[in-house]
């Protein structure tokens, strides 16, 4: 194993160390040689759902616990964008411009246009209600896949306490050009992250149920084949120490940034474990902003951007 450093920018605090470990050569030529991280913001609660705006070059994320939504550019700055934010969690933006959130305090998933109209487009199944939809992507026809564990309704802490009326934590499908709704699988046990293989052909999936039942829980990252409507045959990628594997991202390597208990753990879709960068706070999420080479990551109270050489 490598390790080294590299310094940490952050306007108006102290310099600390980046600290990153290699295991696997191929974490230089995949990966990068040099590295620059920057907080951005560090008054959250916990900072989550990440999702680079590359048409108004903003970042949006979510304070979870303290229910607001934030925004951060290069020129303003973080900037607060909607309290109360109904308990927001994952963020995407879709083909349209548009900002898709996760809400647990609405159990469902809402789109906020360019005007700012938010509209809620999908809450229940076969008049049940969702649980609390946690974390979101977007195929490229339009469709949006999601996971729906059930942290919002456990308790008032980041949502509405509340029985589940689903029975159960899926992998959910949703068209909002016809509003048609199903479960993508019934093979996960409380899924959170996810991302589309970058030709679309998996959906890999953070399945972390040790954050409800410890050893006896899981926390895999897994992947699933998808056939139409519908995931099949999952196979586990990598169980993730230290912690449990929250949020992540995919580059069109397949080389996936996963978060951690210390950072972000960097491994082949093969499972094989590249490297990690070691932030000292659990992490939850991570975005590629304009280019693979730029990462946005939340981390407990904090947001940060990675610059990857």
């Amino acid at each position: 194993m490598f390790s080294g450093s590299y310094r940490l920018h952050s306007e108006g605090q102290n310099m600390q160390d980046v600290k990153f470990e290699v295991y696997d050569e191929r974490f230089h030529t995949l990966v990068g040689t040099q590295f620059q991280l920057t907080e951005l913001f560090n008054g959250a609660i916990w900072a989550e759902g990440p999702a680079w705006n590359s048409q108004t070059q903003n970042l949006i994320f979510s304070d979870v616990k303290a229910n607001k939504m934030y925004q951060w550019n290069a020129n303003k700055g973080v900037q607060l964008l909607r309290s109360p934010s109904n308990f927001s969690n994952g963020n995407a933006i879709d083909h349209d411009g548009n900002l898709l959130t996760c809400e647990h305090g609405r159990r469902g998933i809402s789109r906020t246009d360019s005007a700012g109209n938010v509209t809620l487009l999908v809450g229940s199944i076969d008049g049940k209600k969702l649980n609390s939809p946690n974390d979101l992507v977007i195929k490229s026809d339009g469709t949006i896949w999601f996971t729906d564990p059930p942290y919002g309704i456990l308790s008032d802490n980041e949502g509405h306490k509340s029985p589940s009326e689903v029975i159960g934590c899926y992998v959910y499908r949703f068209d909002p050009k016809t509003n048609d709704i199903n479960i993508a699988t019934f093979n996960t046990m409380r899924p959170n992250g996810l991302a589309f293989s970058p030709d679309e052909s998996q959906l890999f999936v953070a399945d972390m149920s040790a954050v409800e039942f410890g050893q006896d829980g899981l926390h895999h990252l897994v992947v699933f084949d998808v056939e139409g409507k519908y995931l099949k045959n999952r196979q586990t990628v990598a169980e993730i120490h230290p912690g449990i594997p929250d949020g992540f991202c995919i580059n069109s390597q397949q080389v996936i940034f996963c978060s951690c208990e210390t950072g972000l753990a960097v491994l082949l879709a093969d499972g094989t474990l590249l490297g990690r960068f070691i932030l000292g706070k659990t992490t939850s999420n991570c975005t590629f902003g304009d280019d693979e080479k730029t990462l946005f990551i939340t981390a407990s109270d904090s947001v940060y951007c990675l610059t990857l050489r």
